[in-house]
């Protein structure tokens, strides 16, 4: 207040060239001091593989199923098969089961076992679980940390302390949590034993921790962007010895990697920090960077041919294609923040945070239709037999057809009073996880809908 107050003694001129240098580092000052705390700010040391000696192994596909975060192929695209577009709370359940505590990371299907990581505030423990898939039954619970939860003030009000999704490999799951100050990645076998721990480093927490871990061959990758130094590391899924780690911008953001054959190599990409980047999964060198999109994203980026979307954010607004070398082909001024993008057939499908779902050109961005769904929207949409399926925070998901010509409803379904996680799809059958208002309690369930008869484990 002193300078601005300086300032009235000088002229109209001086004030405003003024006023700009002081506009100019604002943005810096609240990011240092957010709500009246300052942000640690805490060096990230980078790792090669040639320093690690860890070396990077070609290993066998995961278990038939849909092994992490946005299936198979980590772009929402499951493959063809009988999978219902009806149900309803007396229709079209195979079973249904209780969740303690909550959680908004998906459901992940491996062979016979349905996997999923939550978080029991009132225990200050999180879990992971594990639930036969034909049944329903849980098979065990392991807790991964338990105490030294972050404050409230570090979790959106939104968000959990268990908001990403377990990965597995077929031989072992693996989760990512923020506890103690920092983030921290476990290694589970499917008996439910942990395998190994490892502290991949500090994370200052505005909103809470929120991406999935993702597979790439023998590692372990984990986005880890944070305003006290952001970071992301690749981990040897065997002994969990971090093999590359890299310093990514000190910026707030919430997106989880991509990894994609394009450009004629495979490349990790990611939005969020100003910016979307490619990196080398196998040793996390940058490949090419683009100033785009947003300081903060959320959803997971999407491919077509050698073309890479991304969407979002905060506080900008922006829906960009780029080419596999990083160059903007097209963009346009729609956010999708928290939902993650569909690319499917010649088209770019997306439904934002405010329920309006958008068809777009994937070669050129001409809008082919929009259409408001109605209702608030977190989860990201999957597509199976040229349907699209997505639920939103009120429990709805909506069918429609993954048309350019058109929007095409099929079915709206409501199941619970809310749904912030995105579906799981396997051999014909989908698995959500919702909530459900009993009195004034709040009771997570995960459900299997599908054919082959009912069972209620409520």
């Amino acid at each position: 207040m002193a300078v601005l107050g300086a300032e009235c003694t000088l002229s109209t001129g001086t004030i405003m060239i003024r006023w700009r240098a002081l506009a100019a580092v604002l943005p810096v000052f609240f990011a240092l001091v957010g709500c009246g705390s300052r942000v640690t700010r805490t060096p990230v040391r980078e790792v090669s593989v040639a320093t690690s000696g860890v070396e990077l192994k070609d290993v066998a596909g995961p278990m038939d199923g849909w092994p992490g975060w946005r299936g198979p192929t980590g772009d929402g695209l499951a493959p063809d098969q009988d999978l219902p577009t009806h149900w309803s709370e007396s229709e079209g359940i195979v079973w249904r089961v209780d969740v303690p505590g909550r959680g908004h990371g998906s459901p992940v299907v491996v062979g016979d076992l349905v996997l999923l990581a939550s978080a029991i505030d009132s225990q200050q423990k999180q879990v992971m679980l594990a639930y036969d898939r034909k049944t329903g039954e849980q098979q065990w619970q392991l807790v991964i940390h338990e105490g030294d939860f972050p404050s409230q003030r570090e979790i959106h009000s939104k968000g959990t302390n268990a908001n990403g999704t377990v990965a597995c490999d077929g031989q072992r799951a693996y989760i990512a949590f923020f506890n103690s100050g920092a983030v921290t990645a476990t290694a589970v076998d499917l008996e439910g034993n942990e395998v190994w721990r490892r502290e991949l480093g500090a994370f200052a927490s505005k909103f809470g921790y929120a991406p999935s871990p993702i597979l790439y061959k023998s590692f372990v990758i984990v986005a880890v962007d944070n305003w006290g130094g952001g970071y992301i590391a690749a981990l040897d899924s065997e002994t969990g010895e971090i093999a590359w780690r890299i310093a990514r911008p000190a910026q707030n953001s919430h997106s989880t990697p991509l990894v994609a054959h394009i450009g004629g190599r495979d490349q990790m990409l990611i939005s969020g920090c100003d910016q979307v980047a490619s990196y080398d999964p196998a040793t996390g060198q940058e490949i090419w960077s683009t100033r785009c999109i947003s300081e903060t994203t959320c959803g997971t980026m999407v491919v077509l041919g050698d073309r890479a979307y991304a969407s979002g954010g905060y506080p900008e607004k922006q829906t960009i294609c780029l080419s596999a070398t990083g160059e903007k082909i097209w963009d346009n001024k729609t956010q999708v923040y928290e939902p993650s993008m569909l690319a499917y057939g010649e088209s770019l499908f997306a439904v934002s945070d405010d329920g309006i779902a958008y068809c777009w050109s994937a070669d050129d961005g001409k809008m082919r239709w929009r259409e408001r769904l109605g209702g608030n929207f977190s989860a990201s949409p999957v597509v199976c037999n040229g349907n699209i399926y997505v639920p939103n925070l009120s429990g709805k998901t909506f069918v429609f057809k993954a048309s350019p010509d058109g929007f095409d409803e099929v079915a709206v379904n409501r199941l619970g009073s809310d749904c912030y996680a995105s579906p799981a799809v396997f051999q014909g059958q989908m698995f959500l996880r919702i909530g459900v208002q009993a009195g004034g309690d709040r009771q997570e369930q995960l459900v299997c809908i599908g054919g082959g008869g009912s069972v209620d484990r409520e």
